[in-house]
């Protein structure tokens, strides 16, 4: 099994924040920001061994739920993703998470709507911006890091499944059993950010992961420019592989699965790393997996050797009633690849 080693060596700005730019959506992205967060800026024990400016560039393609609604009735980019990576890396989240993810339980228009999705989309209409409203929503909770939306463009999903039938829009794809062949934007141009390419092209690490395959991580890279963005950065890039399948999108899909799906919809290689979990998930949880199609995905070492990308190995997994990223060590492990990543920009001046 291959195992990992932190680069180390003189850094000729080692009091430099290093930089990482994470790439995706859903629950999957808030739980590495929120270890990330952990090395941004004050003086924590996990910040004074090594400092990281933090950039986030999350999928707007959701359509379902309370984003989903906001999106159908005041023409906004759908807040969901964003909303949760605001809370994760804010810096109080005692409070201000509470009330951003506070959910509406009853009242005419309002049961089913988060707070923060109805303050982001508020904001929209204040600033006549979405990545605008992101930005003042990012002073209010005063978050530590940066947060763009992959496109300021209105796109939308299309599947292509593995019987040839094509399905529209994120919830239809999430519910559909049929195994995924290709995903696709509508419309299929649409630009980045300048930000965030510039972000990508400053990076030390790009992290791809973890999330949900084809609705929250491969949406970001079907954007004009971004994959190739990322091609051309110095920086490392890895993908934290998912720890479960998602029924139908992912389902008997191993590790190496995942990456070749990334590589295909990339327009070809991508990737350096891919930081795999090697805990086994305890027995009840993987029963309770088992009951909704699920398992956990294989490490195919070999594999995905055979694809030119490296592995990281270890522990990753949090259990409660969920299977779920630790964060924490998922974090960890992002600072030792950006440590290289920074040792790498170095060596190539």
């Amino acid at each position: 099994m291959p195992e990992f080693q932190a680069s180390s060596g003189s850094f000729g700005a080692a009091t430099d924040p290093l930089r990482v730019v994470s790439i995706g959506g859903g629950t999957g992205l808030s739980a590495l920001l929120h270890g990330l967060k952990l090395y941004a800026g004050g003086h924590s024990p996990a910040q004074r061994k090594r400092s990281v400016d933090i950039v986030a560039i999350v999928t707007v393609s959701d359509d379902g739920g309370s984003s989903g609604r906001l999106r159908r009735e005041f023409d906004v980019l759908p807040p969901g993703d964003i909303r949760n990576c605001l809370v994760a890396l804010s810096e109080d989240e005692a409070l201000l998470s509470r009330l951003f993810q506070y959910r509406f339980e009853s009242g005419r228009g309002l049961k089913g709507h988060s707070f923060g999705n109805l303050f982001l989309t508020a904001l929209t209409h204040i600033t006549g911006d979405f990545p605008d409203a992101v930005k003042e929503c990012s002073d209010v909770l005063a978050i530590k890091g940066k947060i763009f939306p992959a496109t300021a463009s209105r796109v939308s999903l299309e599947a292509t499944l593995d019987d040839g039938q094509r399905v529209q829009g994120e919830t239809r794809i999430s519910k559909s059993r049929r195994r995924i062949d290709t995903i696709r934007l509508c419309p299929r141009r649409c630009r980045p950010l300048p930000d965030a390419l510039a972000a990508i092209a400053e990076a030390d690490l790009i992290t791809v992961g973890p999330g949900s395959l084809f609705t929250s991580v491969i949406p970001n890279l079907l954007v004009a420019g971004i994959a190739d963005a990322i091609r051309r950065s110095p920086a490392v890039k890895a993908y934290f592989v998912n720890l479960m399948w998602q029924p139908g999108e992912t389902t008997n899909f191993s590790a190496s699965d995942h990456i070749a799906a990334l590589h295909r919809h990339a327009g070809g290689k991508l990737l350096d790393y891919a930081v795999l979990n090697t805990r086994e998930i305890q027995p009840t949880l993987r029963r309770r997996y088992a009951r909704q199609h699920s398992a956990q995905v294989e490490n195919d070492f070999d594999a995905i050797g055979a694809m030119g990308v490296n592995v990281v190995c270890g522990d990753l997994v949090h259990e409660s009633g969920l299977v779920r990223h630790n964060s924490e060590a998922i974090a960890a492990i992002a600072i030792e690849l950006a440590t290289e990543g920074r040792a790498r920009r170095l060596m190539s001046r």
